[in-house]
């Protein structure tokens, strides 16, 4: 009889034959290459800007890949805005980030540096910012958890490269300092304007080596591509009422982000051979149309010029270098889906036309007669100056007026007060400004009204919440001649009654479940197309520093509304037009759906996942045209909001104000 021990060898030898032989005849399926996805946002680019000529690039990934020629930014349309919708796929309501200028509610100030140094009213592009709002709100600000934060937990390589703000929003939660006060090292992967300076987020010590292999330096150049800060040579150069701004577009600068991304960022990625995300956020074309000096205090070109032209080919230029490195790489490329978005579109600035007859503002604010901030130089007459809204509302109510970016010296409020009589009145130094009797708490707690000024639209905080503030605001709103449209907190307006002139918060996503302060009130800015229809001549009432003739963004036209996106990769179908509304806040719900990325949400202003642009995608959902229609203010005027819907998403399109007696429903071309 065979011994135990060799009935045991003959089982094992028959279960290791029958094991192979089921192997043979069953095989494991292959399993699917795992994705990649490289997200390219080129800042202020008009989807009508995309042609051959200037961008090639972007008009073959349109031609070839998915088209969404019905998308849209979220509003108010400003960078840190968008970024926040962009990077959570939720709704301003939801993130807190309803501008680039907010009232987060407390003085904002780096923990290592003076109290004096801080800001009510911070300009949110700036990572030391972003920390400190991070800081006080719980470690991170926006509430939602970000993509890029979201797939570094699941084990992608990740990394956000590109213009200051946007970039450490998409991960935002990352950013903090130590105990300190300086900005702790991680082993995320940021980098910015700011990459190499003071206040900015730490690379990772093991990309040191790479950058020296790649003769890369590790301080991320300035704007000035090597010419003096005030010549036409930089492109953060930005003139004066006399002195027209930068004929260069931000060509160093972003050609050391692209290096960077190329030579280090990618190749590190394809090393580690795991999935990667990376988003690229260029500058251009927005800081140069910002900026540009082809135009000074006329209309024509506007952003229209040989200057924006360059920006839009440098951004070109970027894309197709990060293009080029996947063709060079065509495993990698198989498995990588590109998504190319902007964050907003852009506008030519007025700041004294109110539409294309040339009809001139007639409010308080561009009658008086300024004296020049330090190196300032006069504006032309009848300009509305940097602040405007705030004077006018001030003028108007009889109310002091103090600036937020001035500490006092004397008197009896803590920020100095902003002289609006006798022979030349003052501007506050940003735009931003509080109204009150006094202001004696460094908050700003105690201000009557919070002006939050930002570009095409500015922010209204009321500390007291006192609806009888909110009342006569709304009323004196109404009347401004360059007002065009009116927002109001849902929490004054039981019945649309309450709050004439003004449609609530809800209309548009900005109430939500976000951690910090909602405005009581949002204005935008009257829009109008020098040529009926035009979107490219498009011109914009803006509260700004900037000049008549450069560019801001921010309003409620189609002009800054209408963004461009478009995809291509194995996921998304080639040629296809998509002609359903979607938008910047469908990014991250899509990214994520694609990759199995698990997105918890605490709000519920969510956008949805493109599934008619993807290969699996069988029908193109209808988006139906809306209107909303205030009721009239004391004067007739009314707000109205034109938007779409899909699939219970809502995409604003536009708003403006209109009168009773005219066609209240309809915004004028």
């Amino acid at each position: 009889m065979p011994s135990l021990a060799l009935k045991t060898n003959l089982c094992a030898f028959f279960l290791a034959t029958v094991t192979v032989a089921t192997a043979q005849q069953a095989p494991t399926p292959a399993q699917t290459p795992h994705r990649n996805v490289i997200l390219f946002v080129a800042d202020g680019l008009r989807r009508g800007s995309v042609n051959p000529e200037d961008m090639p690039t972007f008009a073959m990934l349109r031609a070839k890949g998915v088209d969404f020629r019905n998308s849209h930014s979220v509003f108010p349309t400003f960078t840190t805005a968008n970024a926040s919708a962009i990077a959570t796929g939720h709704g301003l309501g939801d993130t807190g980030d309803f501008s680039n200028v907010i009232y987060p509610g407390y003085l904002v100030a780096q923990l290592n540096t003076p109290t004096a140094t801080g800001s009510i009213t911070p300009f949110l592009e700036a990572d030391d910012v972003l920390t400190d709002l991070n800081s006080f709100y719980g470690g991170n600000y926006l509430g939602e958890q970000t993509l890029l934060s979201a797939a570094r937990a699941a084990g992608f390589s990740v990394a956000s490269i590109g213009k200051i703000g946007p970039v450490g929003i998409q991960q935002a939660d990352a950013i903090g300092r130590d105990e300190t006060g300086l900005m702790k090292l991680s082993d995320t992967i940021i980098i910015d304007d700011a990459t190499g300076h003071a206040n900015s987020v730490p690379l990772p010590l093991d990309l040191y080596e790479a950058f020296d292999k790649a003769n890369l330096p590790t301080d991320a150049p300035t704007r000035t591509n090597g010419y003096a800060d005030t010549s036409q040579g930089s492109n953060g150069f930005s003139g004066d009422a006399v002195t027209a701004g930068t004929r260069r577009a931000n060509l160093t600068q972003q050609q050391w982000f692209a290096d960077v991304t190329t030579n280090i960022l990618l190749p590190h990625f394809a090393a580690a051979n795991k999935p990667f995300i990376l988003l690229f956020w260029s500058r251009d074309p927005d800081g140069t149309q910002h900026n540009q000096g082809d135009s000074l205090q006329t209309l024509t070109p506007g952003i229209n010029g040989d200057t924006s032209r360059q920006a839009l080919r440098n951004a070109d230029h970027n894309l197709k270098q990060l293009l080029d490195w996947l063709d060079q790489h065509p495993a990698i490329k198989a498995n990588t889906d590109v998504l190319v978005t902007s964050d907003h579109g852009f506008a030519t600035i007025s700041r004294r036309e109110l539409d294309r007859e040339n009809t001139q503002t007639a409010e308080p604010s561009s009658t008086l007669a300024y004296d020049p901030v330090g190196a300032e130089k006069p504006e032309p007459a009848q300009t509305l100056p940097t602040g405007f809204l705030a004077i006018d509302l001030a003028l108007w109510s009889h109310t002091r007026l103090f600036d937020p970016s001035i500490r006092a010296t004397t008197g009896d409020s803590v920020y100095a007060e902003v002289a609006l009589t006798g022979e030349k009145s003052h501007h506050p130094l940003t735009g931003s400004a509080l109204l009150g009797d006094r202001i004696s708490k460094l908050d700003g707690s105690d201000a009557r009204l919070i002006v939050a000024s930002n570009g095409g639209s500015d922010l209204l905080y009321i500390p007291t919440h006192d609806p009888k503030i909110v009342r006569e605001t709304l009323d004196t709103l109404s009347g401004l001649d360059y007002i065009g449209g009116i927002f109001v907190d849902d929490a004054f307006c039981p019945s649309p009654a309450d709050c004439p002139g003004a449609l609530p918060l809800t209309a548009i996503a900005l109430k939500g479940a976000t951690k910090l302060p909602t405005p009581a009130i949002v204005v935008t800015y009257k829009v109008f197309n020098r040529v009926p229809g035009d979107l490219q001549t498009a011109i914009q009432i803006s509260d700004t520093s900037l000049q008549e003739g450069q560019g801001m963004h921010g309003g409620f036209g189609r002009d800054s509304t209408w963004n461009n996106m478009a995809a291509i990769g194995p996921d998304f179908k080639q040629g296809f037009v998509d002609s359903s509304a979607a938008g910047n806040i469908d990014i991250t719900p899509t990214i994520a759906s694609i990759l199995g990325i698990d997105m918890p949400s605490i709000g519920s202003l969510k956008g949805r996942i493109l599934k008619e642009a993807l290969t699996s995608g069988t029908t193109t959902p209808q988006s139906p045209q809306k209107t909303l229609v205030s009721a009239p203010a004391s004067n007739g005027r009314r707000t109205v909001l034109e938007y779409q819907e899909n699939s219970g998403v809502h995409y604003y399109d536009r708003a403006c104000m209109t009168k009773t007696g005219t066609d209240a429903a309809i915004c004028p071309e």
